[in-house]
């Protein structure tokens, strides 16, 4: 994700691959838009190490953020 697009879109959840894709359906549904960056599949890709294994970062719009916040914390509570 370039500089520009960071600025463009916060995170709004890390957690495992399949409740992204979960929460990404279930925002995108609303009309968010939504980044997902995986750090350790790409250093693997890249030929080094990077991120967590199983975390997944999930970024919506910096415009829909409390929208995407306030759904991420209704599907997952327990959520930081």
């Amino acid at each position: 994700m370039s500089d520009e697009e960071q600025q463009e879109y916060k995170r709004v959840y890390t957690g495992s691959e399949v409740n992204v894709q979960h929460l990404q359906n279930l925002l995108e549904e609303e009309g968010i838009a939504t980044r997902v960056r995986n750090d350790f599949d790409s250093g693997l890709r890249a030929g080094f190490g990077g991120g967590l294994p199983g975390q997944v970062l999930l970024f919506a719009r910096s415009k829909d953020y409390e929208k995407a916040l306030r759904i991420t914390n209704e599907t997952f509570p327990d959520s930081d």
